[in-house]
């Protein structure tokens, strides 16, 4: 007994004395939930909360790392430590290091299965990896993904070892701008509004035991014209006699229920007077799914759903306009590019990651176009809970040609590779199917600003085909052809409708980028860069209400939804409604929550 109680105590001084050795990296200004980083308690909360399971275990925390030349053999010594699952190059990391094309990123560390787990089937899960992952336990490979953008997994159990601690390395290869695939805004030399790479592990990564047969994804559709909810359960493994049951709750009562089998989806018929989600009333559903296999419950989830309807209309007037649930909404908010100073791609904690989507509630938007990057499964959670509508950008990639702007017509597609053509069809796809049953998705963006944009005519088509239940913007300020559902302006700084599309509805994607420079929250305090810049916040309240009065003209003219830019500062962009370190909210709060609700109200009856 002695031997264990020396053996725990040693332990745990090894864990104190490891987290107390690790800090921020680099003199970057920081939010302020970068002190509240915990590193024996890295983001802790469940990371998918729209498939979630009871039993699982958090492998965020400290790792060894290292850096090593691409192709190089694998040492068995590291250069140190870094937490996880923040990339290598941000402050939290620990590190502050960048990588090139021509480096390797080696992550290892040790791990143990509860006793609870033994019988039942381990799968490791990680969130993102940006960009081409291999991961070995015990020496053993399990698996390899690309995609920086996704979440990926791996039944793992065969490799495990019976008894003591198992192994886990990760590998991980990102060119950056060097490479054809998805990235984003990250470039090898940021400047402007290209940022800083971000390589490595950036989401949670996770374990969770399953049965042999088990519940693998859920694809949940609402259909409030039909009061039909249909439940798609993909299983591990399929046998005619599996039974899929769906339990819908309001609160703690049920309301409705239905079931399946052959593998067919669970269609659930919604009570007549089935409460719908909307911005002003987000209300969620529980959902208990449950697979029976030979009469015995197999694999049990919780989820949530949502009965909501995004479409388009022609109104009296014959303006095309997008409708929510049947009616028309203007839908009205921020480009939200989802970067941090300390964490640059991963916010510091879970409420970090609320507050920015809290605070575009409170400033009065409906609406976030989540711009060429995509969030973690919490992030969509929380805009279902809030009432968010989500415009969801697909990461650009390979070259990124100049601005067309007002090029409609005659603007100039890219002509990819086979390789870059293949990785962007894949993370695509990968990506409208991770986040498929988030309520809050309303719209598809295949492209921005002729960034990397090819096939667009094709794109959108087979978008469309591959999820309805969604409007499609072919190309956020580049679309060269009338495909999709809008017609997609961007105009800098003062809103202006110089198009307008009498099939599909016009929208203003991208405007405003009003700046402000706030000495100490500052990415960098002596290179800044904005589209229009003030000196105070009375100015800068101004100048918005003053382009705000002009959208709200042009509502009447056509328009059917505007993006203004930007939620936050992001490095050396100081156009933001925050400062990057989130700790000075820019325009008179009062005043833009008027002024955006007058916006937001606009078509309302």
């Amino acid at each position: 007994m002695r031997k264990i109680l020396l053996l725990s105590s040693f332990l745990a001084m090894f864990a104190t004395g490891s987290s107390a050795q690790w800090k921020p990296a680099g003199d970057k200004i920081k939010t302020k939930w970068a002190s509240q980083v915990d590193p024996a308690n890295v983001l802790p909360e469940y990371p998918r909360p729209i498939m979630e399971r009871k039993d699982w275990k958090n492998l965020n925390g400290l790792w060894s790392y290292a850096i090593i030349d691409k192709g190089g053999r694998i040492s068995a010594t590291f250069d140190g430590e870094i937490l996880v699952p923040f990339a290598v190059e941000s402050s939290l990391s620990g590190v502050g290091k960048r990588i090139d094309e021509n480096k390797e990123l080696v992550y290892q560390r040790s791990f143990s299965i509860p006793s609870g787990w033994k019988g039942r089937r381990v799968l490791l899960h990680f969130g993102a990896v940006d960009w081409k992952a291999d991961v070995w336990v015990n020496d053993v490979k399990v698996g390899s993904h690309t995609g920086g953008f996704t979440p990926f997994s791996f039944d793992i159990t065969a490799a495990l070892s019976a008894k003591g601690d198992n192994r886990l390395m990760v590998k991980v290869w990102d060119p950056t701008d060097k490479g054809p695939q998805p990235r984003g805004k990250q470039v090898g030399n940021p400047h402007g509004i290209w940022y800083t790479p971000v390589s490595g592990i950036w989401q949670t990564v996770w374990m969770e035991p399953v049965a042999e047969k088990h519940i693998a994804n859920l694809r949940i559709t609402p259909d409030i014209d039909r009061r039909l909810l249909t439940v798609k359960a993909e299983l591990s493994t399929n046998t005619p006699s599996d039974m899929v049951e769906v339990t819908v709750y309001d609160g703690n009562r049920p309301v409705a229920s239905g079931k399946s089998i052959n593998a067919e989806a669970v269609e659930v018929s919604m009570p007549d007077d089935a409460k719908l989600w909307s911005p002003d009333a987000p209300f969620l559903y529980t959902l208990k799914v449950t697979l029976k296999s030979g009469g015995k419950v197999a694999d049990e989830v919780d989820s949530y759903a949502a009965m909501r309807k995004y479409s388009t209309r022609r109104d009296a007037d014959g303006i095309v306009r997008l409708e929510l649930n049947n009616e028309p909404l203007f839908q009205f908010g921020p480009l939200d590019q989802g970067w941090w100073p300390d964490g640059l791609y991963t916010a510091p904690t879970d409420e970090a990651l609320l507050y920015d989507i809290r605070k575009t509630k409170d400033f009065g938007f409906n609406m976030i176009r989540k711009h060429i990057k995509v969030e973690p499964a919490r992030w969509y959670t929380h805009c279902d809970r809030l009432g968010i509508i989500v415009w969801q950008d697909m990461p650009s990639g390979d070259r990124n040609p100049e601005w067309q702007n007002r090029k409609y017509f005659d603007g100039t597609e890219l002509k990819r590779t086979a390789e870059s053509e293949a990785c962007y069809r894949k993370e695509w796809k990968e990506i409208m199917d991770c986040l498929y049953s988030y309520p809050c998705i309303g719209t598809w963006v295949p492209f921005n600003e002729a960034w990397g944009q090819f096939k667009t005519a094709e794109i959108a088509e087979w978008t469309k085909q591959y999820d309805p239940t969604r409007l499609v913007n072919p190309a956020s300020g580049g679309n060269h052809y009338a495909c999709g559902d809008m017609l997609d302006l961007h105009n800098y700084p003062h809103p202006e409708m110089y198009l307008y599309d009498a099939g599909r509805a016009t929208v203003l994607g991208e405007y405003g980028g009003i700046g402000l420079v706030l000495k100490d929250h500052l990415w960098e305090p002596n290179h800044n860069w904005g589209y229009v810049q003030f000196n105070s916040p009375k100015e800068v309240t101004d100048e918005y209400a003053k382009y705000a009065d002009m959208l709200y003209r042009l509502i009447g003219r056509g328009f059917s939804a505007a993006v203004y830019t930007q939620t936050t500062d992001v490095e050396v962009e100081v156009n933001g409604l925050m400062t990057y370190d989130r700790k000075v909210i820019k325009p008179d709060e009062k005043r833009l929550k008027e002024i955006n609700a007058r916006i937001c109200g606009a078509l309302k009856k």
